[in-house]
């Protein structure tokens, strides 16, 4: 495992960066709640009083991240619904049973995506169009039921789409990159479209971060060498998003809408760490010209 990997998913905490309460009162539903962001997402959120609701397609993770919920003594509650986004019945029943329950939904956290690593002329038909449905197509099914069972009705609500960071390209992935720039789209333009329904959308477009999957499916050499295309010299951490999530859910983040936040240490900027190794002195620090 690389030095700079985070604990395991099972060790996530809740943090003390944000007051007691925060979100007391508030009803997130949180999509790919079963590991990684969306499992410290629940945590995190949870603890600050939320009653979050997660969901995926298979139970026993989100079984686990509700516990892990409780187990960290959360102020809030968390319960766990099966749910595959791309299907629109499947969607519906997912609003349909929380409002019965809840009663409302303040804030939609479309978390749930997946891609895979792989050279773009091997990528099948197949594999191209499953990536987009569960990206962009189950994001749009998670925000138009959300939108239409109760927040247009209702005074509005936020929506937070976890997208990808960089945005100048991303081979190895080129079916996540086109999917993700499609969902940044998709914010920008319902926070126009439902501005007037007092609906927000903001999009994350998060870098590396040292989630379970991450660490354990991508290939080793891949991990060992991610934090060297990344200026900040590490890869991020699970609870860094969920931190931002509960600051957009928060009151705090009540005038943010149509943005996309990209969180990736500066990867979007520069490939590669700063200084460059190939372009330093015997002290380490960047080379200059000299001038007389």
């Amino acid at each position: 495992m690389h030095a700079d990997a985070a604990a395991p998913d099972t060790l996530a905490t809740v943090s003390s960066i944000f007051k007691d309460g925060l979100l007391a009162g508030q009803l997130i539903l949180v999509s790919g709640g079963g590991s990684g962001i969306g499992r410290q997402t629940a945590i995190e959120l949870t603890g600050l009083g939320a009653d979050v609701v997660i969901c995926g397609r298979e139970i026993e993770p989100l079984r686990e991240t509700a516990d892990l919920c409780m187990s960290h003594g959360a102020e809030g509650s968390c319960s766990a619904m099966v749910c595959d986004i791309r299907d629109a019945e499947q969607v519906d029943a997912l609003i349909d049973a929380t409002l019965e329950t809840h009663g409302k939904i303040d804030t939609l956290v479309n978390n749930a995506g997946g891609q895979f690593l792989a050279p773009a002329e091997q990528i099948t038909e197949k594999g191209f169009d499953t990536v987009i449905k569960l990206n962009v197509h189950g994001t749009w099914l998670m925000s138009q039921a959300v939108a239409l069972k109760w927040m247009i009705e209702n005074g509005g609500g936020k929506i937070i789409n976890v997208t990808l960071s960089p945005h100048n390209g991303m081979p190895g992935m080129v079916h996540s990159g086109a999917a993700r720039a499609a969902v940044e789209n998709m914010t920008k333009t319902l926070s126009i479209e439902w501005a007037r329904f007092g609906i927000k959308l903001n999009a994350l477009a998060i870098g590396q971060i040292a989630t379970e999957t991450l660490l354990t499916k991508y290939p080793q050499v891949v991990v060992d060498n991610l934090s060297h295309s990344i200026p900040a010299g590490r890869l991020g951490k699970p609870e860094e998003v969920a931190w931002q999530v509960a600051y957009l859910a928060s009151e705090a983040g009540d005038f943010y809408s149509g943005s996309v936040l990209t969180m990736d240490g500066s990867r979007d900027n520069w490939l590669g760490p700063w200084p460059p190794t190939q372009l330093i002195d015997d002290a380490g620090k960047p080379v200059s010209e000299d001038r007389k």
